[in-house]
């Protein structure tokens, strides 16, 4: 919990250190959405500070516990059969944490709640505690829905025709909007 904490406050001082730099260098057309990014193998917390989403409040993550966190963003790295595999890591007692930060019991009805990376790990996500969450899969859209959004956009990185960052960007400030454009 404490670790928990101390994460949070860094990332919160990175926010704002960083909102106030893209603030002096936004313009009109550019999104309100901080993403920030260190050197591979760091986990990278991200930041919404655009709350009109397109679906209910219950499609995302509490920002607040969930921001995100961003281990890569080297699309060939992503693309490389069997990387998502190859760093899923989160431990049940993790699982556990992530759970009771949400009020959740861990762990839930088999099929019913899924321990979610918010950016997946097809997406160059972290396995970070801020990248976690319970997503349920009732009502949909649920977890089902948000593994196809994930899957077309790592598609979509890996055939180039969108750069990992802007995937990781959309999956992060509204998987749902995605969906629905992608008419699933």
């Amino acid at each position: 919990m404490r670790l928990r904490t101390l994460l949070s406050i860094v990332s919160i001082i990175i926010v704002c250190g960083s909102w106030a730099l893209h603030q002096q260098s936004t313009t009109a057309l550019q999104p309100s959405r901080t993403n920030l990014v260190a050197s591979a193998g760091a986990a990278t917390s991200t930041s919404d500070t655009n709350n009109a989403k397109a679906g209910a409040a219950n499609l995302y993550p509490d920002p607040a516990l969930t921001p995100g966190a961003v281990l890569t963003t080297d699309a060939a790295t992503v693309c490389a059969p069997g990387y998502a595999t190859s760093v899923r890591n989160v431990p049940v007692a993790e699982k556990r944490e992530v759970y009771a930060e949400y009020h959740l019991a861990y762990p839930q009805p088999a099929g019913s709640y899924e321990a979610d990376h918010f950016i997946s790990l097809e997406l160059g996500g972290s396995n970070d505690i801020t990248n976690l969450w319970p997503e349920p899969a009732l009502p949909r859209p649920g977890f089902h829905e948000k593994d196809v959004v994930e899957n077309y956009l790592h598609d979509q990185v890996c055939s180039g025709k969108l750069s990992l960052p802007d995937a990781q960007k959309e999956i992060s400030t509204d998987w749902y909007a995605v969906y629905v454009r992608i008419g699933v």
